[in-house]
């Protein structure tokens, strides 16, 4: 066993390696500890086991009291939380505050959907009745995002605790300080010992976690780490694995009168939030001639116009920096490899660190390029001579996230939606739009057709369907071919 303490859910490691968080606008660390090593995540998953069938045991109205008082938290912590968010991510100080709005909003959503989706149900019977009821699996592993490491992780934690399951928590290791923060929130609604615990640290941790004998994986993230889960579980059909991954999500526009209102929401939809948002528009499809060309035009223009810039600078951002300079690097790479026609270079800032990217457009029309999410600012361009021909452009991708349709045409939205393959599917509205009172996810390598968000409530129990009599009466009438 490593040397630390297991406190209030979070195990101290003191001998994991070293490791910290770096604000990706100044290069400042901002957070820094050690990783869970192999032993801390043991005990951890250990400590949730215990606690499982007291918290599980509970009134359901004792899980929610404790949610409230979670959601207290975070709204007397939200100044202060959304400002972290913004320093650990780089985010704009109005989109943190947005995030833990969601967060808090969660709680009120999820207790509905615990009522609507995983409820007791009863039928009466002639011999009593029949009830559907739900139970808790047991230990859920959560593995969070750094892009909204508060709310895509928040979005599991709060269904599995309202069910009656236990959690150990995961963080990004780009985004220590955000898991930490959310647990202390959780902390002071005075949860008991064990039920929700945090572990630190980056590849190796998460291993080791999904290594552990838990009863379920909820994560968020990837499409390549999600299909290294599917793999890593394949014989162990007893994890529920809810997977929320990546897309390379197109957007039409056609038929839309007002270009530059057309512009606007292809703006929101690519390049929000830097481009880092699963849901974000990486495939723009626009018809041949002079009307496309308006459009490419008017978003070109739009971009041009954004503030991008640190969260806490003089002028308030549009977007602000990549989680890091690698992943600018990275990003900056990906989009000189496409090939084709540069409108707008995804390019450096100007005595701005590396993390900083400007809107990236490239017309890639008639080139094969690759059916992957570039996790930035970067939006390609292909143009389609028919509606048709841009549906099947649209649905030319392994991934099915999200989608969108910017037209003023209704017939062209009900053929769109009717052939989209996707899962959240917007029209005249960003594609990065998403309503929590719904589901969200998507198909092919976008997920395992678990969606989160209202849905959640799903794969944090399962149906228990009952025949019950009050008392034992007989049934031997029932029974066929019995002799006098």
């Amino acid at each position: 066993m490593s040397k630390g303490n297991f406190i209030a859910g979070r195990w101290q490691a003191a001998e994991g390696a070293a490791f910290a968080s770096i604000d990706p606008a100044t290069g400042q660390p901002v957070w820094q500890g050690a990783a869970s090593t192999g032993a801390d995540v043991a005990a951890a998953v250990e400590a949730a086991r215990a606690a499982f069938h007291g918290w599980s045991d509970r009134p359901r109205e004792e899980r929610i009291a404790a949610l409230r008082r979670y959601k207290a938290a975070l709204e007397a912590r939200r100044e202060a939380f959304a400002k972290a968010l913004s320093r650990e991510t780089g985010k704009a100080l109005w989109e943190t505050t947005a995030e833990l709005g969601s967060m808090i909003g969660k709680v009120d959503i999820s207790i509905a959907a615990y009522d609507e989706r995983t409820g007791v149900r009863e039928t009466a019977m002639p011999f009593g009745r029949a009830v559907l009821r739900h139970r808790a699996h047991g230990v859920m592993a959560v593995l969070g995002p750094f892009n909204f490491p508060g709310h895509l992780p928040n979005g599991h934690i709060v269904p599995a605790l309202l069910a009656g399951d236990t959690v150990v928590f995961k963080p990004s290791e780009e985004t220590p300080l955000a898991g930490q923060l959310m647990v202390e929130a959780l902390e002071a609604a005075d949860l008991p010992a064990g039920v929700v615990n945090l572990v630190q640290g980056g590849r190796e941790t998460g291993a080791a976690l999904i290594d552990q004998p838990i009863d379920g994986l909820l994560f968020t993230g990837s499409a390549g780490a999600g299909a290294h889960f599917r793999r890593h579980f394949a014989d162990r059909p007893d994890v529920i694995l809810a997977l929320e991954l990546g897309g390379n999500n197109p957007l039409i526009v056609w038929d839309a009168t007002n270009v530059e209102a057309a512009a606007g929401l292809v703006i929101q939809s690519a390049y929000i939030t830097s481009g880092q948002r699963c849901s974000c528009a990486r495939r723009l499809i626009v018809p041949e001639g002079h009307e496309g060309e308006a459009i490419i035009e008017a978003v070109a223009a739009l971009a041009d116009r954004l503030v991008i810039g640190p969260w806490d600078g003089g002028e308030e951002p549009f977007m602000g920096p990549l989680i890091s300079d690698r992943a600018a690097n990275q990003a900056r790479a990906a989009a000189a490899a496409l090939g084709g026609r540069v409108i707008r270079q995804a390019d450096r800032i100007p005595e701005a660190p590396d993390s900083f990217i400007t809107p990236g457009l490239i017309d890639v029309s008639h080139l094969t390029t690759p059916d992957e999410e570039i996790f930035a600012p970067i939006l390609t361009v292909r143009r389609a001579a028919t509606f048709d021909g841009a549906m099947a452009l649209a649905n030319d991708t392994r991934f099915g996230l999200s989608a969108g349709l910017i037209s003023d045409d209704a017939a062209l939205w009900g053929r769109f939606l009717n052939r989209i393959r996707a899962g959240v599917v917007n029209w005249n509205r960003p594609t990065t739009g998403a309503a929590g009172s719904a589901p969200f996810g998507g198909l092919g390598d976008s997920g395992n057709h678990r969606p989160s968000a209202y849905y959640a409530a799903d794969y944090c129990a399962y149906p228990v369907a009952s025949f019950e009599a009050g008392h034992v009466a007989s049934t031997l009438s029932e029974i066929k071919g019995l002799r006098a």
